[in-house]
């Protein structure tokens, strides 16, 4: 309509992007070249030109032979128009190649038919398998772009991300992660002022940040010469030197106010208005009052306007509209959209300007307007975008009778193309009208409006706001908002009639129970379970049953393995059955089948569980893959299955990453850092704690990954950071009852920390507060480990004076609960001769035989530090024997385990006990644990000079002078006499020159002179 008009760039000459440039260009070639696809996000204030140099490089790409498409985020996002920029853009590469995209589609047309109708039927799933569907509909998408980056260069861009709603941020993450082997550019731009501290598009760039392969661009503002230069290209002649300076001054540098202040600097700027909305508006208010009010309407239908929406809402005749239109795209106020059929503000500061302009009156007049066109011509925009602008145009019209059901219908929509954060904020929008809207509009909706979240729904009735809080509790969950669906619960919970309601009530009360996501207390969410039983007592069978007893199983695992749980687990996979729920079943059949896996039946029960696992990827079931893996990795990892674990681990992680199932990853990580860990991987263990210990919202997944590290470090001698470490995990839980794993884990770090300091007292302390430890499922190998731990610092600080007082109570302690873990798996027979023996020991009637039976039946199992540990107790053991030879060969096995794992102390330790029997090496080992700072082993402090002129052999018995030995408890650890101990003693003091075995001790722990704090 508009060919006559041909929309010029006001700045026809491109400056001041050239290094910006020069990196896209790269990016371009390197995926044309190499085959891999290169992803850039361009942030800048608004006005410094995204879109300018998006524009130039889209020019240059076509020139490369490279075909480009784009789409952009629009405000409407946040009322529900989900996908918009990626709609935009599958659109674009339909018209262009619509057998190639069709191929690339081949067999998945329905799902990607959410984003781009016309290529099959999208069909509405069941609620429970949406978040399965939607990591499918991006996998799909990813594969799509794959199959069509095979054959020739794409240049895919994004732009305005700070407008996308969240299902978009959500997809064009997904794609800069999984999307592999493809000749693609993927940029997105945003603007950086409008990321305020709460912002969404915030963590999602700092998500990105952690992708190595996502290269940031931020544009910064032009020079004073830079600005010349555009004003020079945009006039044709080089401005004066004060109009140049004041123009820069004025503009700041943003290249958009200089295009503005350049084409109103015939008078050098004299009296035009300071107000940056002001300035905006001047290029609108030199425009006929016909065009003016064009652009207004232009301004309040959005982002983008439709040619034939807007000529029905402007009620004017074509003539006159078409000549409206040609004024203002000839101003550079309006620019034709891409696909011809509608116009758009060549800058949204400039829309923005115009929609502040108008009155709240007019507003809400030319929406109703808007809506009004709409619903007697739908046709008039595409169908993917009609219920959400409908609703949007009812809304803030103000027209609650018209807005509610628009809103609700705009829901529907957002769900069945899995927007499930802009369906959760429809709903609070409908729920926000309910009250306003009058009775005959909420007598005409009906459940199915709102796609009903269980299907007992009985006879058809008017829905009410117990149905949409009902869909909203899902759509916040399915969302990750829990803190939203928490309010939906609460809400539902006070508007219901429990008596009258029981299966609505019980759901909900199923759903408080489930969104109790921390994790880390005992009994969390079982009272909420509890209550929805009740309420379901003599009720027929119902999917609300299965559910609520398969969630109520899973969450009783985790307290005991007794037979009212296998009883629950067996009760939850007959009710599912029975109601013909596979999902639910599948559920269940894994905590059943983990329950038996660790209670000995190993074979059995991990069969059942890959059995689970392969029906859930058979069927789709996304929404269960997780749980799946992760349940699979921690059962085998559990009953001593290591290396089948870790492969296990791997595979899943690469599993969850191809179907988008980012919430699982870092539980994986976690499984797999603690076999790695396990293994004697340790590097690779604390890189794969490294994304969970830093913030990761879930309060079980964080605390328990920085108990982990924190237990790592002190074992290599960091006892400063796992004392950190441990502060960080414990303070979000004060006052909690842990679930035993979690108890676990934390006493151990605990007591590894006082073994580290030679406090025998805060040892016993620390397993004692912990008591009782009920062996529940799944932690029996964390109870060997922390036996381990409390058994051996028993047996190693047996020497000190104030290990005496109260050990035989601590050790009768001890045993009392080594008598209640089982040791039916090899690993965990394994660890139970371990303590055994470091019990005997602290009992001074340890044997040689008692240490060689831990490590024989420790060394084919793939645990190096418990076996260095094994080994060093067996060489301390056959050297108080008096049989150094036979001590030399597993004190030598255990030196070079300690330098391989980096775990100082231990490394120490076997260290002092070679020296302490004459059989110290030729060379030391080297740990790979960092050598400086005090946590570093001491084979890497030996290397410096010995302060004070200490001999190694004086260290040593300073180290026991500061333990409080005395010197015939120090013959006797050192294997000389005690006249020759004094001599040491008389040497170190004089070196030192202290004057009593206290100052020296005292010296000792200041300037860490021993090799421990």
């Amino acid at each position: 309509m508009l060919d006559a008009v041909l929309p010029q760039s006001v700045s026809p000459v491109f400056v001041g992007r050239g290094t910006e440039l020069t990196a896209l260009t790269d990016a371009l070639a390197r995926a044309e070249r190499d085959g891999e696809p290169q992803p850039v996000v361009i942030g800048g204030e608004a006005g410094l030109g995204k879109s300018r140099l998006l524009e130039e490089f889209a020019v240059r790409a076509t020139a490369a032979g490279a075909t480009v498409a784009v789409g952009g985020c629009v405000e409407l996002g946040s009322d529900g128009l989900p996908f918009a920029p990626f709609a935009a853009i599958l659109r674009s590469l339909h018209r262009r190649f619509p057998d190639a995209l069709t191929a690339a589609a081949a067999g998945r047309e329905t799902e990607l038919a959410r984003l781009l109708p016309g290529l099959g039927e999208s069909l509405p799933q069941p609620a429970r398998e949406a978040a399965g569907d939607r990591a499918r509909l991006f996998e799909f998408t990813a594969r799509l772009l794959e199959r069509l980056a095979a054959d020739r260069t794409l240049l895919i861009a994004v732009e305005d991300l700070h407008w996308a709603d969240r299902s978009t941020r959500e997809l064009l993450g997904y794609l800069f992660r999984a999307v592999q082997d493809a000749r693609l550019v993927l940029v997105a731009t945003y603007r950086t002022d409008d990321i305020h501290r709460r912002h969404p598009l915030r963590p999602f760039l700092a998500e990105l940040d952690r992708l190595r392969s996502v290269r940031r661009i931020e544009l910064r503002r032009f020079t004073q010469a830079e600005v010349t230069a555009q004003m020079t290209g945009i006039t044709g002649t080089e401005p004066g030197t004060d109009l140049a300076r004041t123009v820069f001054t004025r503009s700041e540098g943003n290249p958009f106010f200089v295009e503005e202040l350049t084409a109103h600097c015939g008078g050098g700027l004299r009296g035009m208005s300071e107000s940056l909305r002001d300035l905006l508006l001047v290029r609108v208010e030199a425009l006929p009052e016909e065009t003016q009010e064009v652009l207004r309407i232009v301004a309040e239908g959005g982002s983008t306007l439709e040619h034939g929406l807007l000529a029905a809402v402007a009620r004017r005749p074509e003539p006159e509209l078409l000549a409206a239109l040609r004024d203002a795209v000839g101003a550079q106020v309006l620019v034709p959209t891409e696909d011809g059929d509608g116009y758009r503000f060549r800058h949204a500061l400039m829309r923005e300007a115009v929609t502040d302009d108008l009155l709240p009156g007019e507003r809400a007049r030319l929406n109703r307007r808007y809506a009004e066109a709409l619903e007697a011509a739908p046709q008039l925009v595409r169908a993917d975008q009609r219920a959400a602008r409908l609703a949007g145009y009812w809304y803030y019209a103000g027209e609650p009778a018209k807005a509610l059901p628009a809103v609700l219908d705009a829901a529907v929509q957002a769900r069945r193309r899995y927007a499930f954060a802009e369906q959760l904020h429809l709903l609070q929008r409908a729920l926000e009208l309910w009250d306003a809207a009058p009775p005959g509009t909420l007598a005409a909706l009906r459940p199915v409006d709102v796609l009903w979240a269980y299907p007992e729904s009985g006879p058809p009735r008017p829905a009410d706001q117990v149905d949409i809080l009902a869909e909203a509790t899902l759509a916040g969950v399915l969302a990750d908002q829990s803190d939203r669906a928490q309010l939906m619960v609460r809400q539902a919970l006070k508007l219901l009639d429990e008596r009258a309601d029981p299966l609505r009530a019980a759901w909900f009360w199923m759903q408080r129970s489930r969104l109790k996501v921390d994790g880390v207390s005992r009994r969390d969410g079982l009272a909420e379970l509890g209550r929805a039983k009740e309420l379901l007592r003599g009720l027929p069978p119902t999917t609300v049953h299965a559910q609520v007893f398969a969630l109520a199983a899973a969450q009783m695992q985790e307290e005991s393995r007794g037979p009212e749980t296998f009883e629950a687990a067996r009760r939850a996979v007959d009710l599912a059955r029975a109601v013909g729920t596979e999902s639910t079943e599948l559920y269940a059949r894994l905590t059943l089948a983990a329950l038996r896996a660790d209670s000995g039946r190993v074979e059995e029960g991990t069969a059942e569980m890959r059995a689970v696992l392969d029906r859930v990827l058979e069927r789709g079931y996304v929404s269960l893959l997780g749980r799946s893996m992760v349940n699979l990795t921690a059962t085998l990892g559990g009953v001593g299955r290591l290396a089948e674990a870790e492969r296990t681990a791997r595979q899943s992680e690469e599993l969850a990453g191809r179907h988008g199932l980012d919430e699982a990853l870092p539980w994986l990580a976690t499984n797999r850092a603690w076999i790695l860990f396990m293994l004697g991987r340790w590097q690779e263990a604390e890189a794969a704690l490294e994304a969970v210990v830093h913030g990761h919202p879930v309060l079980r997944l964080r605390s328990s990954g920085l108990l982990l590290a924190g237990i790592q470090a002190t074992l290599r001698g960091d006892a400063a950071r796992g004392t950190e470490l441990l502060a960080d995990a414990v303070a979000p839980l004060p006052g909690r009852d842990l679930l035993p794993d979690f108890a676990l884990i934390h006493t151990r770090l605990r007591i590894e920390l006082a073994l580290a300091d030679g406090d025998i007292g805060r040892v016993r302390e620390a397993f004692l507060e912990a008591l009782p430890l009920p062996a529940v499922p799944f932690t029996t190998t964390l109870f060997w480990e922390l036996l381990t731990a409390v058994a051996g610092a028993e047996a190693e600080l047996r020497g000190l004076p104030a290990a005496a007082d109260g050990r035989a109570e601590a050790l009768a302690g001890i045993r009392d609960v080594v008598n209640g873990v089982s040791a039916a798996q090899p690993l965990w027979a394994a660890f139970g001769r371990l303590v055994d023996a470091a019990l005997r020991t602290a009992e001074g009637r340890g044997r040689p035989a008692d240490w060689a039976a831990a490590a024989d039946a420790l060394e084919p199992l793939s645990v190096p530090y418990y076996l260095a540990l094994a080994r060093t107790g067996l060489a301390e053991s056959l050297l108080a024997a008096g049989d150094r030879a036979a001590a030399a060969g597993p004190l030598r096995l255990s030196r070079e385990a300690a330098g391989e794992l980096g775990a100082g102390p231990l490394l120490d330790r076997s260290r002092r006990l070679a020296a302490r029997g004459g059989l110290l090496p030729e060379r030391e080992p080297a740990p790979r644990a960092a050598a400086d700072g005090p946590g570093a082993p001491a084979a890497a402090r030996d290397a410096a000079p010995a302060p004070f002129r200490l001999t190694p052999r004086e260290r040593d018995v300073l180290a026991l002078v500061a333990a409080g030995r005395s010197n015939r408890q120090i013959a006797e650890e050192l294997f000389i006499s005690p006249k020759t101990a004094s001599v040491h003693v008389s040497n170190i003091m004089a070196k030192l020159e202290v004057s009593s075995r206290g100052e020296a001790a005292a010296v000792a722990h200041r300037l860490r002179l021993t090799g421990t704090p």
